[in-house]
């Protein structure tokens, strides 16, 4: 080697050494800085200039295994070393924040659908996520991370109210489908808001699917459904839910054709995520999972024989969340080789990015939502949606002229198990405030101080004895009008485990009114009429969350009023339709059964002879049934065309006229019939529905549109085809069932359309 070559190795040794000091010092920095980041919180998780899911994938590589199992159960706890709270994602906002902090109460969720109101729906889940977002604020800066303080809402329950027997069916908006999938559709809108980069809070569909009772064996339960049925009743709400970006759904309880719910391939896999196109989370209702390795015969189903199995076979079908303990599993199962972290982690990743959309882990300030304070929580606003929502709710089932009641009477009674009840106005899954108003305070409010109000009990909710001693009915014979509230509470009827004076796990198996109530009833009719030149009118006040029997009360009261669970303003809203301070404008969103001998077995899940839809019997009420003070005409309805292509259009102008004498609002109602189908079809369905407001003498103009999917039927294989016939069309402000007319039901404008 010579001097020249020997200095040049000396120098490019030289260099090397340099540059890999520079290298180590730079390498250093770098991670004195890392750690610096990471010591003031601001790891790549929370960098909100990255994508949502570099952030979320950032987050989980930094758990453990043990840390994102926890991540996937209902109470997630909190992540000290990475400054990450408590979290639980168990809240519930069916008709108001539940189970908080005072709140706003609106009507049980089955009075909304009694309006048939979508605007209105909107409103009220827009108050409620307004309230969820103020209480969020303020308890999440107290540091108070319980359960019922979270953003994830399990709401709304869009299952079909098939049976009036199911206690639960309160819950829901009926019986209808398509009244189902707007009312539940208004009501996502207004829980998640409209924000491009943050949900308001986050709603949930449930239970997926054909799931509505018997609320004793939903356990273990196989509801065996054609799918015929499956495809026209009880997953197009669903369906019309995910088009509109729900954020969850809930896997019901029972199995589906063999399949529990919260493992069906052919519901989530196959259908929800695949067909539909559903981004969002999959999570169990509560205990579901445990359902899974709980032998059959033993109140489960048997589909797995441990908790490990029946946790990572949840996780592989789809289910991220898990409301209960099963996941806790997920650790045992990983080591089994059941499952694989990756597997786990692949449902994490969908878990999360519902909290990052809600904003849960940018820094406060940053989220449109966070200035939301206490001072909207039942507010003088809210507080007046709610009156109006009870309001449009109440459905006045009969009147022969007694109302609306004058203010200056001399004498009013008011008498029955539910006039001072708080009960009956909460329902199922509520909130309560200080301000709660019965029946009774809302009559005693709007009355005129000089007139006397008596009030007496007169009769239990559920009492076993028929005859006891009584000195209420008397004041029936001496009063100018008897105001007797009877019904149902959420003590006999809701769900499993909360109806504590039920025999049969909240379900309403003998249908009718408790017999004490009917027999007061019929005891205080005695004492009205005991002078024959002077009988004393009686108006009956019937709460509930389902269909009843209401023949006897029917019979015996001289006006009847239907106002389910009304809500923290039901007493007030009572007494101003009773008081005609408001025309009642409610319409029934389930049909009413004379009996529950018109209807199919409780267990049997078939549609035939059930709901307005496919019932041939004639029910007590009918399905969109409901009277006014007013009353209202319509004009012959004219189409645009009465031949018209497969996939077009129809419109259909029809003009209403308010010919009574009091302001009121009309629920426009437009059905469709196929004449000529080559396979069982409904009927008739609802399509479309319109609220209006007409002053007397005045008339409104609609134009209604028959749209191409309202001509489609359902095949027996469950595909949706238009056949070529003709259709009947119906515009009126009930149903078309014979028994609306009847009842005094407005008449209905008819036509027909042929579709080649």
């Amino acid at each position: 080697m010579n001097f020249i070559s020997f200095r040049i190795i000396i120098l490019a040794f030289l260099v090397i050494s340099i540059f890999s000091c520079e290298s180590k010092q730079e390498a250093k920095t770098t991670t004195s800085k890392n750690t610096e980041q990471q010591a003031d919180g601001i790891l790549p998780f929370r960098d909100m200039q990255l994508s949502t899911d570099k952030r979320i994938n950032d987050l989980i590589s930094r758990l453990s295994l043990e840390e994102k199992i926890k991540q996937m159960m209902n109470n997630t706890p909190g992540v000290e070393r990475l400054k990450i709270p408590a979290y639980d994602y168990w809240n519930e906002a069916l008709h108001g924040v539940g189970r908080a902090s005072a709140a706003t109460v609106f009507p049980q969720a089955i009075g909304i659908g009694a309006t048939f109101d979508t605007d209105l729906a909107y409103r009220v889940a827009e108050a409620i996520s307004s309230e969820a977002r103020a209480l969020y604020n303020a308890t999440s800066e107290k540091g108070y991370y319980n359960r019922y303080n979270g953003l994830t809402f399990w709401t709304p329950n869009i299952n079909i109210f098939r049976d009036p027997r199911w206690g639960r069916g309160q819950e829901t908006y009926g019986e209808d489908p398509y009244l189902t999938s707007i009312l539940g559709t208004s009501f996502v809108k207004g829980l998640q808001g409209d924000n491009d980069a943050y949900l308001k809070t986050a709603a949930c569909a449930k239970h997926f699917a054909v799931h509505s009772g018997p609320e004793q064996v939903r356990h273990e339960f196989n509801a065996e459904v054609s799918q015929k049925d499956l495809w026209e009743t009880y997953l197009p709400a669903f369906e019309v839910l995910v088009d509109h970006k729900v954020e969850a759904v809930m896997c019901a309880y029972n199995s589906t054709n063999g399949e529990p719910c919260c493992i069906n391939e052919y519901l989530i896999t196959d259908v929800l995520r695949n067909k539909w196109n559903f981004k969002g989370h999959v999570l169990s209702d509560c205990w579901a999972i445990l359902d899974l390795y709980v032998p059959k015969g033993k109140g489960g189903h048997g589909a797995a024989s441990s908790q490990a199995e029946a946790a990572a076979l949840a996780v592989k079908r789809g289910v991220s969340l898990n409301c209960g303990d099963s996941y806790e599993a997920l650790e045992e199962a990983v080591a089994k080789g059941l499952i694989t972290e990756k597997e786990i982690e692949q449902q994490l990743v969908v878990l999360l990015k519902t909290r990052f959309k809600l904003g849960l882990f940018d820094p406060r300030g940053n989220n449109p939502y966070d200035t939301l304070s206490m001072r909207i929580v039942n507010s003088k606003k809210h507080r007046a949606l709610a009156k109006e929502a009870a309001h449009k709710s109440i459905v006045l089932l009969k009147n022969n002229g007694i109302l609306p009641l004058k203010k200056n009477l001399s004498k009013y009674f008011v008498t029955g198990p539910n006039a001072t009840s708080i009960e009956i106005l909460l329902g199922n899954y509520y909130g309560v405030n200080s301000n709660l108003v019965t029946i009774l305070e809302g009559i005693s409010a709007s009355i005129d101080n000089s007139s006397q109000l008596q009030y007496r009990l007169g009769a239990m909710l559920n009492q076993k004895s028929l005859n006891p001693i009584n000195y209420a009915t008397g004041n029936a014979g001496n009063s100018d009008v008897t105001i007797v509230v009877l019904g149902l509470s959420s003590t006999l009827q809701g769900e499993e485990g909360d109806s504590i004076d039920s025999d049969t796990a909240g379900d309403r198996l003998d249908y009718g009114l408790p017999a004490n109530q009917i027999k007061y009833l019929e005891d205080l009719r005695k004492a009205a009429d005991e002078d024959a030149e002077d009988k004393k009118p009686i108006v009956a006040v019937v709460t509930g969350g389902s269909p009843v029997d209401l023949t006897r009360v029917q019979e015996l009261a001289d006006a009847v009023l239907f106002v389910w669970y009304p809500g923290e303003e039901g007493g007030t809203a009572v007494a101003d339709i009773l008081f005609g301070e408001v025309s009642p404008s409610g319409r029934l969103p389930i049909t009413f059964p004379k009996s529950l001998e018109q209807l199919p077995p409780y267990e049997d899940y078939s549609m035939v002879g059930r709901t307005y839809k496919y019932m041939n019997a004639d029910p007590m009420y009918p399905f969109g049934f409901g009277l006014s003070y007013s009353t209202f005409t319509y004009s012959e309805a004219k189409a645009n065309a009465t031949t018209i292509a497969k996939g077009d259009n129809a419109s259909i102008e029809v003009t209403v006229t308010n010919t009574g004498s009091v302001k009121a609002d009309e629920v426009v109602q437009m059905y469709i019939s196929d004449l000529e189908a080559s396979v069982r079809v409904p009927n008739f369905q609802l399509i479309t529905t319109k609220r209006i407001t007409l002053a007397p003498g005045k008339s409104k103009t609609l134009d209604l549109k028959v749209k191409p999917q309202d001509f489609e039927l359902v095949t027996e294989e469950g595909t949706r085809i238009t056949e070529s016939g003709t259709f009947k069309i119906y515009i009126g402000g009930s149903s078309p069932m014979k028994r609306s007319e009847e009842l005094g039901a407005s008449k209905m404008a008819e036509l027909e359309i042929i579709v080649n």
